[in-house]
């Protein structure tokens, strides 16, 4: 999906690289055409030589494929420039590639800044034996069950420093309302660099370098590549620079990540029965060891660390910042959601992870959350193995496919009121993000879901709980609700345009 958020529409460099390829169109004549080679294929909408349907795709595309997809169907061939996208947009389509097909549909399709930043990952790994070691190495030694719960204590000091950096703010600001998305921002970074690292990145004062480096990765990820859209042109990839800029922030990466690995090498001072997993780095450095992992070298540790950096870090900052968002703007759900979290914790500062499962409101409103704003609203890519038939239409191989879960989110047929914030649909529904129910599958389904769902959920839930019960939030003055703006900003990720300006107001008597 990094070849369709950022689709230098806004670019000056659009008008030359347009020039650029008008050159190529008499070639483009001449190159295989799925469309003329096979008359059952799903429909498309009218595309234009060579640079197909691009111009019919803004900034936004989950939204552009969305309106696209009320006119041509669930199941919808568009062209991104050369190449063919499968995209998918209601759940019955999305249960056929991820459950039906799942084997079919299971690898990933290549891609320049993915193959040079992530080398030997699982995120972006095509389906085989490595990605296999990976999975199994993410599902059972990194986030199963038990470890998530092993890293209670780290979640909850690192909801402290945030607690307590917004209580230090409000004191500050004497009123006035304070960017709560770079302090959501900076609790989420610091939680997935501490879950990684250990305390390495604080106390080596590493902090604003892995900001750094996490951010330029979502841009990187979230770049045009001309490679992806027009193959034939992959030779101008140089010229616009992505490959060499991925391969200098790959650099930059392996230092610190070396740096990293070489201190917690040095700390290993406990035989191998002695060890200490604190971190995401400490384990994998164990499985190096391990008879089970023969092929597990150190650039899949780099890679599995780099995985952890990209996707853990935007998509709970993310969910935290729309949560809080739509409580302001739905006054009387914050009221509704502030007694039942301030009528269960009666003694404690700080709330507990034992304390949030009794809160089945707050649970909803997260999944509310995330049906409406997924973080990532494309999920990733996948590619087709072999052909397939889906809905009476031949799928050919090869052919790249984006589920719009964005879309399936609003679909009529599965919600009710589907555009409208209402928690209250959860309540005593068995719906969940699991990958097994279709209609809300905002992690994916089958063999691709994310195996990090259920530690952001955890992290998400009690960081949500802690606001809501320390503080009573309002919007800055002389806003109303309706002034609250909600859009989308472009991006690999839907982070919110307009940043999140909030007057938190500490609870001085916190059982009151």
């Amino acid at each position: 999906m990094k070849l369709l958020t950022n689709l230098i529409f806004d670019s000056p460099l659009l008008s030359l690289f347009l020039t650029l390829v008008s050159l190529f169109l008499l070639y483009t004549f001449t190159k295989k055409n799925y469309s003329r080679n096979n008359t059952h294929l799903p429909p498309h909408p009218p595309k234009l030589p060579f640079v197909g349907n691009l111009l019919q795709i803004g900034s936004l595309p989950h939204q552009s494929f969305n309106s696209l997809s009320l006119k041509y169907g669930p199941l919808m061939l568009v062209y991104l420039g050369e190449t063919p996208y499968l995209i998918v947009s209601s759940s019955d389509m999305a249960e056929a590639v991820m459950r039906t097909y799942d084997l079919t549909f299971a690898t990933r399709p290549p891609s320049v800044a993915s193959e040079i930043l992530l080398d030997g990952d699982m995120a972006f790994e095509p389906y085989g034996n490595i990605w296999r070691q990976m999975r199994k190495i993410c599902t059972t030694h990194l986030l199963s069950s038990k470890n998530i719960h092993s890293y209670k204590t780290m979640r909850e000091e690192e909801i402290g420093h945030m607690m307590q950096e917004v209580k230090n703010q409000a004191s500050l600001s004497n009123g006035v309302a304070i960017d709560m998305s770079k302090i959501l921002y900076t609790f989420a970074n610091n939680i997935i660099c501490r879950l990684v690292s250990g305390k390495f990145f604080r106390d080596e004062g590493k902090s604003d370098l892995f900001r750094e480096l996490i951010e330029e990765n979502i841009a990187i990820l979230g770049a045009f590549s001309v490679s992806d859209l027009f193959p034939s042109l992959a030779c101008l990839e140089g010229i616009l620079g992505l490959r060499g800029k991925s391969k200098k922030h790959k650099i930059r990466w392996d230092k610190l990540l070396d740096e990293v690995i070489e201190l917690h090498i040095q700390r290993r001072v406990c035989g191998e029965d002695g060890d200490i997993h604190e971190d995401f780095v400490d384990v994998l450095l164990s499985l190096q060891k391990d008879p089970e992992c023969p092929h597990f070298s150190m650039e899949n540790v780099k890679g599995l660390l780099l995985d952890m950096f990209a996707a853990g870090t935007d998509t709970t900052y993310i969910a935290l910042e729309w949560t809080m968002a739509e409580l302001l703007k739905n006054p009387n759900i914050m009221t509704k959601l502030q007694y039942e979290v301030r009528r269960i914790v009666r003694q404690n500062k700080m709330v507990t992870s034992k304390e949030v499962t009794e809160m089945p409101y707050l649970q909803a409103i997260i999944k509310e959350t995330l049906r409406l704003h997924p973080p990532v609203p494309l999920l990733l890519p996948r590619q087709s193995m072999e052909e397939c038939n889906i809905n009476g239409y031949t799928i050919p191989k090869g052919i790249r496919v984006l589920v719009n879960f964005w879309a399936i989110g609003r679909e009529t047929t599965s919600w009710e009121t589907p555009y409208e914030f209402k928690p209250e649909r959860f309540i005593g529904s068995e719906v969940d993000y699991k990958g097994t129910d279709f209609q809300f599958i905002p992690f994916g389904a089958g063999r691709r879901i994310c195996p990090g769902m259920n530690f952001a959920a955890s992290t998400v839930e009690l960081a949500l709980a802690n606001l809501i019960y320390q503080f009573d939030w309002e919007l800055p003055c002389g806003m109303t609700v309706d002034d609250f703006d909600m859009k989308e900003a472009p991006g690999l990720t839907t982070r919110k345009k307009e940043a999140l300006w909030l007057i938190p107001k500490y609870r001085t008597s916190i059982n009151g």
